[in-house]
């Protein structure tokens, strides 16, 4: 299974199981985060392994369809990115208390990041 895959549907089981049955929030949970098998899933929740797969497959469509709705995931690695940036600017500037120019340069980065992100905020 694709490692990626399965971080992507953690994360958006984050931000969309309330857009989920409760059942199909069960076994994603169950199979994406407790990495159970689809049998394990089967038992715990008292239903056939077929019936598993189904609920995982329409929950995982669902989540992708919020996320190419709603982008809020991508929107929050978005702010991540731009907060990490600007926290190493921040600390590069401190850096250069001494250095007049670097500090100006940085500032200015730090306003550009600003700038081109305010869509995010």
């Amino acid at each position: 299974m694709n490692t990626e895959k399965n971080l992507r549907v953690s994360v958006l089981l984050d931000y969309y199981s309330p857009m989920l049955t409760d059942k199909q929030q069960d076994v994603i949970d169950l199979y994406y985060n407790e990495d159970l098998s689809l049998s394990e899933i089967a038992e715990h929740e008292n239903i056939t392994r077929q019936g598993v797969r189904d609920s995982i497959k329409r929950g995982e469509q669902t989540l992708f369809e919020m996320e190419e709705k709603f982008h809020l995931a991508e929107r929050s690695e978005k702010i991540y990115a731009v907060m990490e940036r600007i926290s190493q600017l921040a600390a590069e500037i401190k850096g250069e208390c001494g250095n007049p120019s670097a500090v100006s340069k940085r500032a200015e980065l730090i306003a550009k990041l600003a700038e081109e992100n305010k869509e995010l905020f």
